[in-house]
């Protein structure tokens, strides 16, 4: 269900107070980053979380128990690490910005927290092949971030597709790509992502983040995006494959009937059509039309006619 995550009273600002406990207030997040000679960078989608408050509600949402372990991309200066590492979890971080990447461990370390309970990897997590996790040596079950917004979801698919450990995912972005990612067939802003988050589990809002509680003040609406996945996949990675080839080119030319979308793809007009029917789909539908059992169809229809 969606709704506003709590944040800070209005016009308080964002805690500053005694009541953060672990967790980092405004001013330190502002002190880490001077001392280190930080700056949020725009070209990397970074805007640095500062409310504990927040950080909870977050946490909360994800439903992490104690002893679990969690993977976070896009650590920053390590706002919802904490957090997570409050409320018992392990976590395994993957942070690109090497200043950043630094940064983490020690401040960690200077917080009480025992290096057995986190692991952080430079990387782009884009790149990242092998699921890292924490020194305990369980694999993240779950993934909890804020991301970069600028790769926001390609991030989050990849992460889905190349690590089945990962069975939950609770995420903020940008608010406008919580409604793409959740978007049903029908809606203007149903599109490819919309199907292939489908492919993995149920996504649904989660929440809506104030501006406020960044550091710097995103000039976009924030919000949480939820996703389980399902008991048993759809399909086989080269049936993903295939589905999401299909997906690509029905949505690459979204104002077209699927017969001359999939025209491409198919190899021509009449086999686009031949498949079509095959699978049941009226050839004259758009592509924002179809469910992915559609597109499922699609993808089993190509391979059964020669």
């Amino acid at each position: 269900m969606s709704g506003q995550v709590p944040g800070p009273a209005s016009g308080s600002g964002p805690d500053t107070g005694s009541e953060s406990g672990l967790l980092l207030t405004g001013r330190d997040i502002r002190e880490l980053a001077a001392a280190a000679g930080i700056r949020p960078s725009k070209q990397r989608g970074q805007n640095f979380v500062m409310d504990p408050n927040t950080v909870r509600t977050i946490v909360g949402r994800a439903g992490i128990t104690p002893g679990q372990a969690v993977l976070e991309v896009g650590p920053g200066l390590g706002s919802l690490t904490l957090g997570l590492l409050e409320a018992g979890a392990d976590v395994a971080a993957i942070e690109l910005d090497r200043g950043l990447a630094e940064l983490l461990p020690m401040t960690l370390r200077a917080r009480g927290v025992d290096d057995s309970r986190h692991r952080l990897v430079h990387a782009d997590a884009l790149q990242v092949r092998e699921l890292p996790a924490p020194p305990s040596g369980e694999a993240p079950t779950a993934l909890v971030a804020n991301l970069p917004y600028n790769v926001a979801t390609p991030i989050l698919l990849t992460v889905l597709e190349r690590f089945d450990a990962v069975r939950t995912a609770l995420v903020m972005v940008q608010s406008e790509v919580v409604d793409r990612l959740t978007a049903g067939p029908g809606s203007r802003i149903y599109g490819g992502p919309s199907v292939k988050t489908a492919w993995y589990g149920r996504a649904v809002h989660a929440g809506r983040i104030s501006r406020q509680i960044f550091w710097p003040v995103p000039n976009v609406d924030s919000a949480l995006v939820e996703l389980i996945r399902h008991d048993e996949p759809l399909g086989t990675p080269a049936e993903r494959d295939q589905v999401f080839a299909v997906v690509d080119a029905a949505f690459a030319q979204r104002r077209k009937t699927l017969r001359a979308a999939l025209a491409a793809w198919a190899g021509s007009v009449d086999r686009s059509e031949q498949i079509l029917r095959a699978a049941g789909v009226d050839p004259t539908a758009r592509g924002e039309t179809l469910e992915i059992e559609q597109f499922r169809a699609i993808a089993r229809a190509s391979g059964e006619i020669t």
